[in-house]
């Protein structure tokens, strides 16, 4: 991911809920570029192209402020829960070969052996890559691969010029022993009848213990007899 993504930006003089409200009416997206020890830019963006350009959420931006360019990265991203419509940007700038870590998606590819499940556990690991460089996901393949299998992080191949971040031991992709449904069944009744047996075990007690309880009553109102 080499090709920046221009986006024209306006200079914010107004601040809070009601001017951020009044910058989304007119089609635009309050924004905020921070970074290398600058003193923060308040920016308007537009709206449909912020949107259309932070689909990939590692996508590299060039912000256009009154005909200066500066590379930046999306650090936080606020979204309407319910309309495609971005509250509000974090932006974070950034220079060419700059290195910078980035969380990118696991891309898994190709059919396991026959009667396996192959469970993603980890879906995105921590990268360091260039800013201009960043790469999309990084692909695994499972084509053909037993179950038992455990691909690790380290295991990976990255894309060139990234270096891991995450943990070398971080379980990625788990493969396991597809159970049947018969299978499924036989386990479930074997539980079932495990319960029953703990459930009448546990009321014979409550019985017993009952019963004891009953009888030490009868002996504590039994008179004593005469002593010989």
């Amino acid at each position: 991911m080499s090709d920046a993504i221009k986006l024209q930006a306006d200079l914010r003089t107004e601040f809070g809920k009601g001017a951020a409200r009044r910058t989304r009416r007119e089609g635009k997206t309050p924004a905020v570029i921070y970074g290398h020890g600058a003193e923060p830019i308040h920016v308007a963006l537009p709206a449909h192209d912020t949107w259309q350009a932070l689909k990939n959420p590692n996508a590299l931006l060039t912000i256009v402020i009154d005909g200066k360019e500066q590379l930046a990265l999306a650090k936080d991203v606020q979204r309407d829960p319910i309309k495609p419509v971005i509250d509000h940007v974090d932006l974070v700038t950034v220079n060419r070969g700059e290195k910078v870590t980035v969380d990118i998606t696991v891309i898994v590819t190709g059919e396991a052996a026959a009667e396996t499940v192959v469970t993603v556990e980890n879906s995105q690991i921590q990268v360091e890559a260039e800013a201009t460089h960043i790469p999309e996901g990084v692909e695994v393949s499972v084509e053909g691969l037993e179950a038992g299998t455990q691909i690790l992080a380290k295991q990976l191949e990255l894309p060139a010029g990234s270096t891991l971040v995450s943990d070398e031991e971080l379980l990625v992709v788990n493969i396991t022993q597809q159970v049947s449904a018969e299978a499924l069944e036989a386990e479930l009744a074997e539980a079932e009848g495990e319960a029953g047996i703990e459930k009448d075990e546990a009321e014979e007690g409550g019985e017993a213990e009952g019963d004891a309880a009953e009888g030490d009553a009868e002996s504590e109102d039994k008179p004593e007899g005469d002593e010989a």
